[in-house]
């Protein structure tokens, strides 16, 4: 018997609600994981309000992310013991998630833990974390270096944003992190943001080129805001999009693109191959400060998580929220 957070819909709306599985319950996959930590992420807040179609089949358990250890396996990739992580591959989607004590995946999936690194750890950076290191590790394909000048965070106080400020200011790069919230200046500019710029300057119409300002940047909202970082992108510039918190459109012309030479490239870590995975996690692993840790994360029990992800969907939740399974 374990506990997990089931998802289910009564009149077309979605209910959720923790109760008591059994292990027969639990859909098919080569690996039987027990969870200790899962993690709040802003497709998990659609998912559990039902704000957004997310979840192709009910009931479901949702949590994109999970770290915990191998019970059982029929796979021999991993063994009973063994620390691992997951992250994307439609969990919490269309398989059951992360949001239980335990979870059947398929050993594909799964990314041993990196050394040095412990299961609420891995939480505290999960989809978010991976999300923003393939984001820098996009930028540096495109040619960034901390002297080519100033990189454009937007949504900086989310989950992707956070740990995007963090990674790129101790890599040496001077960092502007746009947020909607004042309040939240203290906490970016302990992350390592250099200065701030306000989502209202950023979200009208640009022209079709603007003055160039960014050398790079990582956007994970999207719409006008997204259409605005490449009118300002320098020639030569990359931009790494990854989400659409703002909107699925980009009101933008070719011409950043074809007289500034700017780089506009997707970013996506729910497919991304198991080879860039492990890349970016052991990336991770060595240069995500770990003092940083402390100021994006805190923990929340399972009970907690439908209230969190109403928080989540509407905008008042900073940084990184992880779901402990023993609260």
């Amino acid at each position: 018997m374990f506990r997990a957070l089931v998802l289910d819909q009564q009149d077309g709306k979605t209910q959720a609600q923790v109760r008591t599985l059994q292990e027969s319950q639990l859909p098919e996959g080569e690996v039987l994981v027990a969870v200790d930590y899962s993690s709040l992420n802003f497709k998990d807040g659609l998912a559990i309000t039902g704000s957004g179609k997310i979840v192709s089949q009910f009931p479901m358990v949702p949590g994109v992310d999970l770290a915990g250890r191998v019970l059982e396996s029929a796979d021999d990739a991993f063994s009973p013991g063994d620390a691992v992580v997951l992250t994307g591959w439609g969990v919490g989607e269309r398989h059951w998630g992360g949001m239980a004590e335990k979870a059947r995946l398929k050993a594909d999936w799964l990314v041993p833990m990196p050394q040095d690194m412990d299961a609420r750890t891995a939480m505290m950076i999960g989809t978010a974390g991976l999300t923003a290191m393939l984001c820098v590790m996009a930028l540096e394909e495109g040619g960034l270096t901390p002297a080519a000048g100033p990189v454009l965070v937007t949504g900086a106080a989310g989950g992707v944003g956070s740990v995007s400020v963090v990674i790129l200011a101790a890599l040496g790069y001077e960092v502007h992190a746009v947020t909607g919230r004042p309040e939240t200046e203290a906490y970016l500019k302990g992350l390592g943001a250099h200065a701030l710029v306000s989502r209202e300057s950023m979200a009208s119409k640009p022209r079709a080129l603007e003055a160039q300002r960014w050398a790079g940047a990582i956007d994970t909202v999207g719409d006008t805001i997204l259409a605005r970082v490449l009118a300002e992108t320098h020639y030569g510039g990359t931009v790494a999009a990854c989400g659409l918190a703002a909107g699925f459109s980009l009101p933008t012309t070719v011409m950043p693109f074809i007289l500034r030479n700017v780089r506009l490239q997707g970013v996506d870590s729910v497919m991304c191959p198991l080879s860039r995975r492990q890349q970016a996690w052991q990336r991770l692993a060595r240069e995500l400060p770990a003092a940083a840790l402390g100021e994006i994360g805190h923990s929340i029990g399972l009970d907690e998580v439908p209230d969190y992800a109403q928080r989540i969907v509407e905008g008042q939740v900073r940084g990184r929220v992880i779901v402990d399974m023993s609260r």
